[in-house]
């Protein structure tokens, strides 16, 4: 039985000194620009968007698949219970890609993946069950393990029954993620975007005054001057009359007070704020539709694709399968059994490229045929697992051996020789 208040550790000038239980609570925070952000608005922006669903959506579609270790190699446990929950369909509610993009966006936003883990007769895994993080309490027990407390229903769960992700760490229990740890650089964004909607909503121009000769007779009422204002806003103002035709009478003339958006830089900061964004989930800026700019993972698309699979995917997806071989295989599989993502489609060239390098490592020998056909997801062939062996890298001291030729070769030249 598990008790709320032995997780309490006390409190200190009113504030509670658990660190870990108070950063559970966080669902927002207020940045020196002045705007209140959450994961909500942060997702409203479209890089944050756009990082958040291609790091969920590019983990999705990855066949995560459980291994057996077998002698040098390794074999697919298909017979395994667990098989087909982490590959096929964790739950009764969700497709293997809906749960992952749904574990891999909650970690990218809220920087925690929790799962309910539901077990058979038998002790075996059942269902994955996700969880809302803004539902579960991360609490640090007496024996320093985590539990997790579900909000509103009052119980306390320990590891065994909580399939629990990571994202960076300050303490080991907790993750956090870009939005808790740079709240200033999404609220520079936020403010960006609401200015530049101000801007628009206002007046697809910037403001000015209307300026009257001194020698012609001022406007006697003020009435007359809103009627002039105003019907210069109705006329001028807003996006639909963004390049509307004005025409002045009596020698009035209007100046232009304040700069133009391009003046004010208000691209460029709305550009900066995308880069930003993207440096926060290390995205490739070509991979969010921002092609302005080189990135100096590679001078190509190839080049810079490969990259992001190397130094953004695979970081997450590591992550990933440690705490499901933690959470999901019992200590004793495994040295047998081992969970992988199988990322061998994302790693692949263009065409000409693997042809290249199949006919390299063949001609080398250290490819066979069907080692070949499994990289391009076809089926075996018969004869297809001999290896080629180059003759003209010999070890010098056997060439002598080489070149002197076998009994049974030299019966076979003298028959050659005697049917001529």
């Amino acid at each position: 039985m598990f008790i709320p208040q032995m997780f309490s550790i006390g409190l200190s000038n009113g504030t509670s000194s658990d660190w870990t239980r108070w950063v559970s609570a966080i669902s927002g925070g207020s940045a020196k620009s002045g705007v209140i952000v959450t994961p909500e608005k942060a997702m409203a922006l479209s890089a944050t968007r756009a990082c958040v669903t291609l790091l969920a959506e590019s983990v999705a579609q990855l066949p995560c698949e459980l291994y057996r270790r077998k002698g040098e190699g390794r074999e697919r446990a298909t017979d395994h219970p667990l098989y087909n929950i982490i590959h096929n369909q964790p739950n009764a509610k969700d497709t293997s890609f809906e749960y992952y993009e749904q574990g891999m966006g909650c970690l990218g936003i809220r920087g925690n993946h929790f799962a309910l883990k539901e077990f058979d007769s038998d002790g075996y895994i059942k269902e994955l069950i996700p969880v809302h993080p803004d539902k579960v309490t991360v609490l640090k027990g007496p024996d320093g393990l985590p539990y997790y407390e579900l909000k509103g229903t009052g119980e306390i769960l320990p590891m065994r029954l909580m399939h629990h992700i990571k994202a960076f760490s300050f303490d080991g229990y907790l993750g956090v993620s870009p939005i808790q740890t740079n709240i200033d650089v999404l609220g520079l964004a936020l403010a960006t975007e609401e200015h530049a909607s101000t801007m628009f909503a206002n007046g697809a121009m910037p403001s000015g005054v209307i300026e009257r000769p001194k020698d012609v007779a001022a406007i006697d009422s003020q009435d007359k001057v809103d009627a002039i204002l105003n019907k210069w806003k109705e006329r001028h103002s807003g996006l639909r009359n963004a390049f509307s035709v004005a025409m002045l009478q009596d020698g009035m003339t209007y100046k232009q007070l304040s700069m133009d958006n391009e003046k004010a830089q208000l691209l460029e900061s709305r550009r900066l704020g995308v880069e930003e964004i993207c440096r926060l989930y290390k995205i490739p800026l070509h991979m969010v539709q921002h092609n302005d700019k080189t990135s100096s993972w590679g001078s190509g698309i190839e080049s810079m694709s490969l990259g992001f699979v190397i130094y953004t995917l695979l970081p997450w997806l590591k992550r990933i399968e440690a705490a499901q071989t933690r959470d999901l295989l019992v200590p004793s599989e495994r040295g047998e059994y081992y969970i992988e993502f199988n990322v061998q489609g994302l790693l692949r060239g263009d065409q000409k490229s693997r042809y290249e390098s199949y006919a390299i490592g063949r001609q080398w020998g250290w490819l066979s045929v069907n080692d070949i056909r499994r990289l391009e997801n076809m089926p075996p062939i018969t004869g297809g697992d001999r290896y080629l062996t180059p003759l003209n890298m010999v070890d010098s001291a056997q060439m002598q051996n080489a070149l002197q030729a076998t009994p049974e070769q030299m019966k076979e030249i003298e028959a050659i020789l005697c049917h001529r």
